[in-house]
């Protein structure tokens, strides 16, 4: 069992495909958690945290039950139960990428289902059968959902007439021969609050605190610090041809005639930077991972 203090947050981690990119989140945001491999207790190295490992589908509901303070869980699962619940923040991370995930309406490439309309009293599998029936009412189509366990994209056509799927770059639906007809929701992760939780001003800071935090880390996703000392003259070409490092920071050396700068890039472009930064005269050019970025 979790050690606990007076005070406790009782947080649901997202069990399944979002468990891994989110424990890596909390551990750059300073929140390690500790996973056995059998167990649904995880623990962490802050007390207060209260941690529940969910299955990313039902985190919302535990929420919205009063069992469970607040959680992450996609826009997706928890859009069910919008009205009950205080959305944080949005998390714009996901599985395998840092794009959204898609809801998307598939067919076989030679459907004769070229739009939404043409699935009037046809069959649809989905393990998104909320999402489905949602986006059906409000297209005034009626149609059969059917709840899929996983595998759904091998059951059309032979055994529904369409499938409603989860994708993040659509490249496994196009292995699959299969076409997107319709995007029905674009998801993220949000950081999700009962709404008594939200009313109760130390777990409100408490949330507000760990969630500044997980901004600020994926704020730094992606970026490098870069340091270097640069003969002051070379300043302003500096400046001038690498308009990415904006508002870096300059300082005077105690050498004459030398500054030290200090910016934050994206990682990509560094490769190209440095030898830039070494024609205009740059020594002892340094390049460090970052955790987090503040605004």
């Amino acid at each position: 069992m979790p050690e606990t203090t007076e005070k406790t947050l009782k947080l649901a981690i997202p069990k399944g495909s979002l468990e891994g990119p989110t424990l890596d989140l909390l551990a750059k945001a300073g929140y390690e958690v500790y996973v056995s491999s059998r167990g649904l207790r995880p623990t962490s190295n802050d007390p207060e945290l209260d941690l529940y490992l969910i299955r990313a589908q039902e985190v919302a509901r535990y929420i919205d039950q009063g069992f469970i303070d607040c959680g992450i869980t996609g826009l997706d699962w928890a859009s069910e139960f919008a009205d009950s619940l205080v959305d944080l923040t949005e998390l714009p991370y996901s599985r395998a990428t840092p794009r959204p995930t898609h809801w998307v309406l598939v067919v076989p490439e030679d459907s004769p289902i070229r739009k939404p309309e043409d699935l009037q009293g046809k069959r649809i599998a989905t393990e998104g059968v909320a999402i489905t029936e949602r986006y059906l009412k409000e297209k005034g189509i009626e149609a059969e959902v059917e709840f899929s366990w996983g595998a759904t994209e091998v059951k059309v056509p032979d055994l529904v007439d369409a499938i409603v799927d989860v994708t993040e770059t659509g490249s496994s639906i196009k292995a699959n021969k299969l076409r997107i007809v319709d995007t029905l929701l674009t998801s993220f992760p949000h950081f999700y609050a009962s709404q008594a939780a939200a009313a109760d001003p130390w777990k409100r800071q408490k949330m507000e605190r760990l969630t500044m935090l997980l901004k600020a880390a994926l704020e730094a996703r992606d970026k490098v610090g870069l340091k270097m000392n640069l003969p002051a003259d070379k300043l302003p070409a500096l400046l001038d041809q690498l308009p990415a490092m904006r508002r870096p920071t300059v300082s005077q050396l105690s050498e004459e005639g030398w500054v030290a700068v200090e910016t934050v890039i994206d990682e990509k472009v560094v490769r190209d930077i440095i030898p830039t930064l070494k024609e205009l005269g740059a020594e002892g050019i340094i390049e460090y991972p970052l955790n987090k970025i503040v605004p």
